[in-house]
């Protein structure tokens, strides 16, 4: 038997972001909520710079520490040197500002 009921949309296997609108939705409430929705979650990941800033930050620690198994030696190397140089930057504003 056939009818004419339109057959409902699969759930796609793939995950959509939070800030897409998922195709063939037929109702135009429905269409302009999830619009809305979406629209509201792009802003909030745009707008939310304490997440941005904690991303990149684990972003480059993990870069790191990829660098660091890839490369011991240069690791305590760069390490060094950066403890020289904050070393020398606080010497140097000490400096300045005793005299």
């Amino acid at each position: 038997m056939s009818s004419d009921a339109p057959v409902p949309l699969k759930k796609s296997s793939v995950a959509l972001p939070r800030t897409a609108v998922p195709l063939g939705i037929g109702d135009p409430v429905e269409q302009a909520r999830t619009e809305l929705k979406a629209a509201l979650a792009a802003i909030e990941e745009k707008a939310n710079v304490p997440r941005r800033v904690g991303l990149a930050v684990d972003k480059g620690i993990d870069e790191a520490r990829a660098f660091s198994r890839r490369n011991p030696a240069l690791t305590a190397v760069a390490v060094v040197v950066g403890a020289l140089t904050v070393g020398a930057a606080v010497w140097g504003f000490v400096r300045l500002y005793t005299r």
